[in-house]
């Protein structure tokens, strides 16, 4: 039986490379999106997969997504959490959110991925299956985003290490943290891929396709749990 894999916020960027590479790796996937349904059922046609809508924001939406797709297809072997939001950081400085802000952002950034977590556990647990979260280098070093963002994004990465201790050697849980992904929403981004480009040994912005290859590559290792990987081109060695 083919392995069936969730992967939030995957009609476009980091979501729909992973998307696509785990159908390439033979497993049956869920897409999902919180409004682009045209997008999510094209592409879950492209994979043959299934397109689910949620709005991660919702408590009930985010719990309800993980039956869903059990409903659908009978299993769950992988959680992608990638689902996250964000602001500009000039909006985001000192002032620039609300509480209302910070209680959206943490709402899709981190209670959602929690929840899913839960939710998919029992399935995993029959499955042997595991969680990869997509977090971000700006929640391991603390610069390059808005403080409200890291600090989520931050959070995220405790969680993955305390869900690891907790439900070893049933689950595995692992996070990656790119820096910055070549993907639409960052395309005017310019002062960041200038960075990239002049100080990061690779000299280049992380495409899609390097993050896919990587939660790819932590799906198939089954040793390995606990882990947040830093994938952003060596710009932390400056």
């Amino acid at each position: 039986m083919r392995k069936v894999a969730l992967v939030t916020g995957s009609v476009s960027g980091i979501g729909a490379a992973t998307a696509r590479r785990l159908a390439a790796d033979g497993m049956t996937v869920a897409v999902h999106s919180k409004s682009s349904r045209v997008a999510g059922e094209e592409l879950a046609g492209e994979i043959g997969g299934s397109y689910h809508q949620a709005d991660l924001g919702d408590d009930a939406a985010a719990a309800g997504l993980v039956p869903a797709v059990l409903d659908r297809h009978g299993r769950l072997d992988v959680l992608v959490n990638n689902a996250g939001i964000s602001w500009p950081v000039p909006h985001a400085e000192l002032g620039g959110l609300t509480a209302d802000d910070w209680r959206r952002l943490l709402d899709v950034n981190l209670i959602a991925p929690w929840l899913l977590c839960t939710a998919a556990l029992p399935a995993l647990r029959e499955s042997g299956g595991c969680v990869v979260n997509v977090t971000s280098h700006a929640g391991v070093r603390p610069k390059g985003s808005s403080i409200a963002y890291a600090a989520s994004k931050a959070a995220l990465n405790h969680v993955t290490k305390l869900l690891a201790a907790a439900l070893g050697p049933d689950v595995r849980v692992n996070a990656v943290a790119p820096g910055l992904v070549d993907t639409p929403m960052t395309a005017g981004w310019t002062a960041a891929q200038e960075l990239w480009r002049t100080a990061s040994p690779m000299r280049r912005a992380a495409q899609p396709s390097d993050v896919a290859d990587l939660i790819a590559m932590l799906i198939g290792h089954t040793y390995l749990t606990g882990e947040v990987i830093l994938l952003d081109g060596g710009l932390n060695l400056r």
